[in-house]
């Protein structure tokens, strides 16, 4: 498996996955390149804003064996297990079920080719129905433990039967997959008696589309405690910016005092001129103060990060990683070398002035062990391009065609590209690159492709 994947999520958010395991020391960049035909810049993106508006992240712990019989290895000799034990590994299983089948069916859903599309939707519902059995083999007798199990067996029962749902009302219609559509409509209407047949949901709260969504996140918040870290974010340099508003006040009230000591020389005495003198003095200050202490700020914290997190095991509140995140607007001049030499490798009429966004990540794992049995933890980070596509114009050109004698014409969508490089670096290796490129108009993104490096550039593995 690749250290790194990067791929679409949704019609514009694109995320990357990547695992660390228990000592690790990972410093990850992502470079943006924007047009500037797109109008985003500093004067119109807020990075902070961006940051905390946009940007979503989720870190887990994480096991293999997603598409392999976990349970069945895990529950295995349950007495010798305690419940807080069954608990975390019942949790575990059932989330990378869920974050499984999320992802198998969103790839799914941008399938465009339909022969594809109902070859990938017969595996999926294979794979479900050959997961929820292996499941369910391993149901507990102990009332103490059928808790818990019952939880996790509603919440994938009714996720699975809505994700298939989903797919099937944006599938293509064709009359030659009819057989793959009947064996999807007849594993939701089994999991649908299996969730009444147990009872596991009262008929008002299945009658009531409200009620059992939220009764739904409720068990999908259940089974991630003990798997999803607890983060503990704070924002950095707090503190020094105050003294940089400090600073720039004192050097604001410094010219100031400087220019009514010269104007109490000139004027005698108090009078109109005086006044109005002062005025205009203490009328500049409140302008230039604002101003003196941004520039300030910027030149004090450019390159430092702007954020820490600390990630911990929400069972035992125990620190598993600790993370410092920078978000900035850089200069083509501020680029690393490679960076700028993988850049230099577009095609000519791609070589046009940009932006670039910068976002960087750097990770450190605790030496200690996690919890038993697991070596590795998980981080997703998805970014919503959404804020872009406010900035671009609508396709308004049209192309002309003549056939027979008569002229007919096509609307043209404006496209535009973005350049990505990702830069990856553990603890003392050479530092690993990987270049993408980001087609989008202004409601979706249209392809997201790897591009190669040049020669004597170390590719991501």
């Amino acid at each position: 498996m690749a250290k790194i994947r990067v791929k679409q999520e949704e019609s514009l958010s694109i995320k990357f996955i990547h695992q660390m395991k228990v000592g690790a020391n990972r410093r990850l960049d992502l470079y943006f390149f924007l047009p500037k035909e797109m109008g985003i810049g500093p004067h119109s993106l807020n990075e902070e804003e961006y940051y905390h508006s946009a940007i979503t992240g989720r870190r887990s712990y994480y096991s293999t064996a997603i598409h392999l019989p976990l349970v069945q290895s895990r529950f295995a000799s349950q007495k010798k297990r305690t419940v807080e034990e069954f608990r975390l590994y019942l949790n575990l299983f059932a989330y990378q079920f869920a974050v499984a089948i999320e992802t198998d069916s969103k790839e799914l859903g941008q399938i465009e080719d339909v022969e594809e599309f109902y070859s990938a939707l017969n595996d999926l519902n294979k794979l479900v129905i050959q997961l929820l059995k292996k499941f369910r083999r391993n149901e507990p007798s102990d009332p103490k433990w059928k808790s818990y199990f019952e939880n996790a067996d509603n919440y994938l029962s009714w996720f699975c039967e809505q994700r298939l749902l989903k797919l099937l009302s944006r599938a293509p219609r064709s009359s030659e997959y009819s057989e793959i559509v009947d064996n999807v409509i007849g594993l939701c209407r089994a999991e649908s008696k299996h969730r009444e047949s147990k009872r596991y949901n009262s008929q008002h709260t299945v009658e009531d589309p409200n009620r059992i969504s939220n009764k739904m996140l409720l068990l999908r918040r259940l089974i991630q405690q003990g798997v999803v870290l607890k983060d503990e974010f704070k924002v950095l340099g707090t503190g020094l910016k105050k003294v940089t508003t400090g600073f720039a006040t004192a050097m604001v009230m410094l010219v100031v005092s400087a220019l009514i000591i010269k104007a109490q020389g000139v004027f005698s005495g108090l009078t109109i001129a005086l006044v109005l003198t002062l005025a205009v003095i203490y009328g500049f200050r409140e302008i230039f103060k604002e101003d003196i202490r941004n520039a300030l700020w910027r030149v004090i914290q450019k390159g430092r990060p702007k954020w820490s997190r600390i990630l911990r095991d929400t069972t035992s509140q125990a620190p598993i990683a600790k993370q410092l995140v920078w978000m900035d607007f850089m200069k083509s001049a501020e680029l690393p070398a490679k960076v700028s030499e993988i850049l230099k490798r577009r095609h000519s009429q791609n070589k046009l002035d940009a932006e670039v966004l910068h976002y960087g990540i750097h990770t450190r794992v605790t030496q200690k062990d996690f919890l038993a049995g697991y070596t590795t933890i998980q981080e997703q980070v998805n970014f919503s391009l959404a804020p872009f596509a406010r900035y671009l114009e609508r396709g308004k050109a049209k192309i002309y065609k003549e056939q027979d004698g008569k002229i007919s014409n096509d609307s043209v969508e404006r496209r535009y590209q973005i350049n990505m490089i990702l830069a990856l670096r553990d603890d003392k290796d050479e530092v690993q690159y990987a270049r993408y490129k980001i087609t989008m108009n202004r409601s979706t993104i249209v392809d997201v492709s790897q591009s190669d490096l040049p020669d004597g550039i170390e590719e991501i593995d």
